[in-house]
């Protein structure tokens, strides 16, 4: 049987680069930490926020997302949208991403 930790760890291994490709997607339209954080959830992406917002910081400064304040509302928030370099580059990621798909269903089908 497989132990927690051992099961834990490659799902984390598995998840951290999924979670970079559904944020450039979801965030093809802008939206603030929070929401992108209920989103993912209720996609069924586990993560927390201490994950998910050195993340947005990092794309950011990567220039693959961009961002700016709204103090519209009594609560300024701080909205993602993803870049142009962003877009190509989740669309790179999801044309692999499909490519890894069929590889691992060919695998699993081979059995």
């Amino acid at each position: 049987m497989i132990e927690d930790d051992v099961l834990a760890t490659h799902r984390q291994e598995i998840r951290r680069g999924t979670i970079v490709l559904a944020c450039l997607l979801i965030l093809r339209r802008p939206g603030y930490g929070y929401a992108l954080l209920e989103t993912l959830e209720s996609c069924g992406f586990a993560v927390d926020a201490n994950t998910l917002y050195p993340l947005l910081r990092r794309l950011e400064k990567q220039g693959l997302l961009t961002a700016e304040w709204n103090t519209d509302e009594s609560r300024p928030r701080k909205y993602y949208v993803t870049s142009p370099d962003g877009a190509e580059l989740a669309d790179i990621l999801s044309r692999d991403w499909d490519e890894l798909h069929t590889a691992f269903t060919k695998l699993r089908d081979d059995e």
